[in-house]
């Protein structure tokens, strides 16, 4: 089972190592520095055992033969013909000096595989961070109904941050520490192999306890960020909605909850914390402790002398052991936090993995201009086993005006996104000059169509470039023409800096009319053939509807439109009024025709003149 979940546990990297495969050069520069380091610093502190031998054995010249060791005996003859040349004092300067040059080559080594991991450490974040991103941009408008603005924010933020710092942080130490400890056993093993196999017997102790502390970090990780997640969310619901709180008066309502919130997350992390620092001291406690037990034994064995060790080389054995400590304490640290990465790794991948519903054809065909109709055939839309769209069947000829009404939830939304494939019908087929949408690119698809919908998108930016927004080769002349066709141009040219102005968040520097006619002014220097209207006035006050419903009519003249209409008025001259009811068409024709019916269209008209 421990080997079972480890396993388990690496998979959740896969994504991690597939990234480095594009870092082949530098995993092997680094490899290699660390290897030099690791080497340099195993040689430093051998040097302590000429430096013992010639403090402790003053009267002796040399170092004597420690046992029949066939290596032992080999680094034994090399030290005497290198290092002693009868004068202490000289052969004392040597060692000292020696000491310095591998600790600063070790050191110099260990500085150039920081350089190389940093480059990898940074570009594998990197990478993350764009594919979150470029997934965002590929999902379906379907898949962030569902979730919360905060929570999935908080999936690039925090949940990268904690990615960076708990995973590719420690990713030096996945080669680093392991390499260490291999290559310290192996010159224990050389010098000792009867000490160092009783090593090897304690250690697994210290692993143990330290991973049964580690597991324990990942579930509580998953809770920290989705308590993350909530409190993201909330402060995104209480910028937006500030004029809605403050005039019900729920700040304290709101302020309970974010405290309730935060309250949880403190304690989470507080948990978390006190596991994940217990790791590291207790590591040392265990290494320590391992150390003074390995020192009790091999000391009584090097004074009855069954080790043939002598007394400075049993200190050197012992300062190569102790050398093992710190990588241990290390990799156990990496392993807590890796298993706290991982809960994040998990939340990320959910993003990562979910199904594109709406997918690019890469051998579709560019449509470059649009010429005959648009065709629905027995179209119908489920979303979550919930039936949207049922048996549509309807034809909106080129230049034409196709008005969609009904009651709230009836569809009409839905079905104007099934166009421009905002979602993709879960039946029957959407042709476009007599050609299924699916077969056509996506990118030239959209590009016959503009949409204005109820809720104006504009973007922290000057109102030329909201106006420009897609359209980069467009000049000022032609960003003013588009302004007059949408009524625009008289209020901008009243702002302060002209269409420089900067409109603010989301547009909140303008009032609602006039974001609307900026959104009018981008579909109209789009110029496109198709044009979708989503309610574009329904949220108006009357002039300023007037002033939008001109500048619509001026956008939808020679125009294929197919317009949501709340205000019945204004689809009075439609082509044809599709009444669409839980998803069904239940009425069509014109709007003089319909009236005839005696139906629901005419209800509805009833109801809006009684208002």
């Amino acid at each position: 089972m421990p080997f079972l979940y480890r396993f388990i546990t690496m998979k959740r990297y896969s994504r991690v190592f597939n990234y480095l495969k594009a870092y082949k050069t530098s995993i092997a520069r680094y490899f290699l520095n660390i290897l030099l380091s690791i080497i340099f610093s195993i040689v430093s502190i051998g040097m302590l055992l000429p430096f013992m031998q010639l403090i402790f054995n003053v009267n002796q010249g040399g170092i004597p033969k420690p046992s029949t060791n066939p290596m032992m005996v080999w680094v034994n003859e090399h030290l005497n013909s290198m290092l002693y040349s009868g004068d202490k004092l000289h052969d004392l300067g040597v060692v000292c000096i020696m000491i310095i040059v591998f600790i600063f080559l070790k050191n110099m080594f260990l500085y150039l595989s920081y350089r190389a991991m940093g480059p990898i450490k940074n570009g594998i974040v990197n990478r993350f961070r764009i594919e979150l991103y470029n997934k965002i941009l590929q999902l379906p408008i379907g898949y962030f109904t569902e979730k919360r603005k905060g929570d999935l924010m908080s999936r690039i933020t925090n949940d990268v941050g904690e990615v960076e710092g708990s995973v590719v942080g420690t990713l030096e130490g996945w080669v680093r520490d392991p390499l260490a400890i291999i290559i310290n056993l192996v010159v224990l093993f050389i010098i000792s192999p009867k000490l160092t196999l009783f090593i090897l017997i304690c250690i697994p102790f210290m692993g143990l306890v330290i991973g049964r502390l580690s597991r324990s970090l990942k579930k509580q990780s998953g809770v920290v960020a989705q308590k993350n997640g909530d409190s993201i969310s909330i402060i995104e619901e209480t910028l937006g909605g500030l004029r809605v709180i403050k005039a019900f008066n729920i700040e304290g309502l709101l302020r309970n909850k974010f405290l309730g919130i935060n309250s949880s997350l403190l304690q989470a992390k507080n948990s978390i914390g006190f596991r994940r620092d217990l790791a590291s001291p207790m590591s040392e406690m265990m290494g320590v402790t391992i150390f003074a037990v390995i020192l009790w034994f091999g000391g009584q064995l090097v004074l009855k002398q069954e080790l043939g060790l002598t007394g400075a080389l049993f200190l050197t054995y012992m300062g190569l052991f102790y050398n093992i400590i710190d990588p241990a304490k290390s990799i156990s640290t990496a392993f807590s936090n890796m298993q706290k990465g991982a809960a994040a790794i998990s939340r990320i991948e959910e993003i990562l993995n979910a199904p594109v519903m709406v997918d690019d054809n890469p051998n579709g065909k560019k449509i470059e201009s649009f010429n005959s109709c648009i065709e629905f055939k027995n179209v119908g839309f489920m979303y979550d086993d919930a039936v949207i769209l049922k048996n549509i069947n309807l034809k909106v000829e080129k230049g034409k005006t196709l008005a969609l009404v009904g009651s709230s939830g009836a569809g009409k939304s839905t079905l104007a996104d099934l166009v421009p494939r905002f979602h993709d019908a879960s039946s029957g087929e959407i042709l476009v000059d007599g050609i299924n949408i699916r077969d056509y690119s996506l990118h030239s698809l959209r590009g016959l169509m503009s949409i204005v919908t109820q809720e104006p998108i504009l973007f922290n930016d000057s109102i030329a470039h909201n106006i420009a927004l897609g359209m980069d080769n467009a000049s000022h002349d032609e960003i003013e023409q588009a302004a007059k066709v949408a009524n625009a141009h008289q209020f901008i040219m009243h702002k302060e800096a002209g269409y420089e102005t900067n409109i603010g968040d989301r547009g909140s520097k303008l009032s609602g009319g006039e974001r609307q006619r900026v959104t009018i002014a981008r579909a109209v220097l789009k110029n496109p053939p198709i044009l979708i209207l989503d309610e574009a006035t329904s949220s108006l006050d009357t002039e300023s509807e007037r002033l939008v419903q001109d500048a619509i009519n001026n956008l939808m003249s020679k125009r294929t439109s197919i317009v949501i209409a709340h205000r019945l008025s204004t689809i009075r001259h439609a082509d044809e009024i599709i009444v669409l009811q839980k998803g069904e068409i239940v009425e069509r024709g014109t709007h003089d025709s319909l009236i005839n019916q005696n139906g629901f269209y005419k209800r509805l008209v009833e109801m809006q003149e009684v208002k």
